[in-house]
């Protein structure tokens, strides 16, 4: 149980903007050494799609972020009556061009296209995504060469940046996504530096247990995917608190009428909580970078 820490000061605000920003400079630097050893651009193609609008978003600012990079970026547009056949030839000839290093394949996906046999097409040596069963299963037994999916590797990455003890700490994440929840729980369990957690993966099967739970939490991780879902009663005194949601809420008071929020009472949770990460601009800026990450480490593996 976290220490009761005194709540009369707000919670530090864990940076992951600059965290990330930092990891894409040393990303640069490191394929700028490794271009210059090899003659070789690490190369990663991203596949669209569709016209849905936050997937153009996500694909068009992860394509600038590879070429600030230093990395060659094509991305690949569909129609969305693209017929799974076309999709998986394609895939297919991405896995065997050898300048090709990284595939990333945009979810969601159509209904008529199946988002199983899409990630089991690409090749486990360049799935930066991390969703290969492949690399999910190495993942688990923390053996073999592998990518953990970006979003838990990036929290991770947060964390040990950040300078938060996980060793011996009970940590509840709340979600049990084969994105998130699952494999960030099987990196934090690890016997590695970093990690070495106790960990409660809590989800909608706790009813209403669920508050008992996320008030055991040294480190509480929320990724539900439902707007402010983490009150301020739910979490202990002293808590590091990090949230994963990215929900667009109605908000008159934006010229968009709209606005990004977490899974977590911001306003109220931060006057509880040690530490925290803010809606945007804590875990969605780390997810990008650590893209890039992998990215790199496809190319260099590969190039053996």
């Amino acid at each position: 149980m976290p220490s009761n820490i005194s709540t009369t000061t707000e919670a530090r605000i864990i940076d992951g903007k600059a965290i990330a920003t930092a990891i894409r400079a040393e990303v640069k630097e490191q394929a700028q050494a490794f271009t210059s050893r090899t003659g070789i651009r690490p190369r990663i193609v991203f596949i669209l799609v569709g016209t849905n609008p936050a997937s153009e978003v996500y694909v068009r600012n992860k394509g600038t972020t590879s070429r600030e990079s230093g990395f060659d970026s094509e991305t690949i547009r569909y129609d969305e009556s693209v017929s799974e056949f076309e999709l998986l030839q394609k895939i297919a000839a991405l896995n065997a061009d050898p300048l090709t290093h990284a595939i990333l394949c945009q979810l969601p996906l159509p209904k008529h296209i199946s988002e199983e046999h899409v990630i089991e097409a690409i090749d486990p040596a360049k799935d930066i995504d991390g969703f290969h069963p492949v690399n999910i299963g190495r993942l688990s037994i923390g053996k073999g060469d592998y990518f953990a999916p970006c979003t838990p590797a990036g929290i991770m990455e947060m964390m040990i940046r950040e300078g938060i003890e996980t060793s011996g700490k009970h940590v509840v994440i709340v979600g049990r996504s084969n994105i998130v929840g699952k494999p960030l729980a099987a990196l934090l369990v690890q016997k590695a530096a970093g990690a070495n957690a106790v960990v409660t993966l809590a989800h909608t099967g706790a009813g209403s247990r669920l508050p008992e739970f996320t008030r055991s939490a040294d480190i509480l991780i929320a990724a539900m995917g439902v707007p402010h879902a983490i009150t301020r009663d739910m979490v202990a005194p002293g808590a590091v608190v990090i949230d994963v949601g990215m929900n667009r809420i109605s908000d008159p008071s934006k010229p968009s009428g709209t606005r990004l929020t977490g899974d977590v009472d911001y306003d109220e949770v931060k006057f509880v909580a040690s530490r925290i990460t803010p809606v945007p601009g804590g875990v969605g800026p780390m997810t990008i970078a650590m893209v890039m990450k992998n990215t790199l480490l496809a190319a260099e593996r590969q190039k053996g």
